[in-house]
């Protein structure tokens, strides 16, 4: 497992474009057959992947970073498939995952395992973990079963619909609020105007942006903005005094995963348009 610090805002101001991708960007995800994984010292969060092309594979834990004896012993996960049908297995009991279904697993569970259905089309299962300090039931909810908000206008270049899957009004947990959104064609711009949240950090993994798709992520104080130039199935770390916007080249897809102090969707810090620089 990879550890990574944050830098604090007067740090960021002075990193190079390589030094800035090293501590935000994270770029190893969805490799076959293995389950790669990034600890960040923001809200102690993991982001990681499981491929399961040749076999299945089992969530484990690390002893040296999370002093734990399972993954799930003092924390919670959230977890959603942008490949083929898979399934995973949450102490025995199996969830059959198909492309863009999320599955909540709640602390104490002590066996997470994820298998494809077929090797040629494998499941991409993408996941982020925060610690918990409740246990929680597992709750599987189908793309179809999640709560969708529509929002934007194609004057802007943000029509897109937002998919909730883990949040106060669907399924509980005790940290993490998960979801999925689609832009639609035409549409470009995420996140736009611009906020913060201090009372929690949020996560972006990119994905469906084609192979001459580039999109560029914008982060950092609202007057003193930065980007990170961001490819297909990676992510960005957001600290909360970071704003975190997307542009690309044509319409993509991106899942965000919040932990911190508050859970309700719209508590957001707004930054005024006119105020970026």
């Amino acid at each position: 497992m990879e550890v990574r610090y944050s830098p604090d805002p007067v740090a960021y101001r002075r990193m190079t474009t390589e030094e800035l991708r090293s501590y935000f960007l994270i770029d190893s995800l969805f490799a076959p057959d293995t389950v790669p994984m990034v600890y960040s010292d923001v809200d102690r969060s993991i982001t990681g992947s499981c491929v399961p092309a040749k076999g299945s594979l089992k969530l484990l834990a690390t002893k040296k970073e999370m002093a734990a004896d399972y993954f799930l012993e003092r924390r919670e996960i959230g977890i959603i498939n942008i490949g083929g049908t898979g399934s995973v297995k949450a102490d025995g009991k199996e969830f059959t995952m198909e492309h863009k279904d999320g599955l909540y697993i709640g602390k104490g569970t002590k066996e997470v395992e994820f298998h494809s259905a077929a090797s040629e089309a494998p499941a991409k299962f993408y996941f982020v973990s925060f610690p918990a300090h409740a246990t929680l039931p597992t709750v599987h909810t189908k793309f179809d079963q999640a709560e969708k908000a529509k929002l934007g206008t194609a004057q802007d270049a943000n029509k897109r619909t937002i998919n909730k899957y883990i949040h106060p009004n669907g399924t509980k947990s005790c940290q993490l609020v998960m979801g999925l959104t689609e832009l639609e064609e035409g549409s470009v711009w995420n996140t736009m105007p611009v906020h913060t949240h201090q009372r929690r950090s949020e996560i972006y993994m990119y994905f469906n942006l084609k192979e001459d798709t580039v999109l560029f992520h914008i982060l950092g104080e609202p007057t003193e903005t930065k980007h990170l130039v961001v490819r297909n199935g990676q992510a960005v770390i957001s600290p909360s005094w970071s704003i975190h916007s997307g542009v690309a080249t044509r319409n993509y897809s991106f899942i965000w995963a919040m932990g911190g102090e508050n859970q309700a969707f719209d508590d957001m810090d707004w930054v005024a348009m006119r105020t970026l620089a």
